[in-house]
């Protein structure tokens, strides 16, 4: 006679709350990890945001002085605002009247907690008439920092970089 072995599958409680514990202790390692890649992830696009804005300005001012972009004789030579750099400006010398194009797009600061801001005002300006060690806004856009509180994972403030 054929013996049928009755046997039941699943799992005891005890290897079911060993399971649950080995996955939260996993999780509670990989969180802040996240948390870190997320963070260094932001500042490294801060950075590359920072580098291009900052090189349309001077690509602009570099128009300027060449002569290919017509500024008042009182003014700077810098952009007005950050708009320009993406509007574009007349080129006086090109006999088509075409415009020079600074930037694709504005970038956002992503270190801007306002998702809702126009990406210009996420971004502090500093005039050509203000000192480095207390950048104010003026009627020219010399350079750019971010507004945003706290410091980068290197301890510099993100409004100094």
């Amino acid at each position: 006679m054929a013996r049928t072995a009755s046997r039941h599958a699943g799992f005891t409680l005890v290897e079911l709350l060993v399971t649950v514990t080995i996955v939260g202790i996993l999780a509670t390692v990989a969180v802040p990890m996240v948390e870190l890649t997320v963070r260094r992830t932001k500042e490294q696009q801060l950075r590359a945001d920072l580098r291009s804005i900052r090189i349309a300005i001077d690509e602009y001012r570099r128009a300027v002085d060449d002569g290919r972009i017509s500024v008042p004789a009182n003014a700077s030579g810098y952009p007005r605002s950050l708009s320009v750099l993406v509007e574009g400006a007349d080129n006086i010398k090109d006999p088509n009247k075409g415009r020079l194009y600074f930037l694709r797009r504005l970038p956002r600061d992503p270190m801007s907690a306002d998702a809702a801001a126009d990406a210009a005002d996420t971004w502090g300006k500093r005039s050509s008439a203000s000192p480095a060690d207390d950048p104010q806004p003026g009627e020219d856009v010399f350079d750019v920092h971010s507004m945003a509180k706290g410091a980068g994972l290197d301890g510099v403030p993100y409004r100094d970089w």
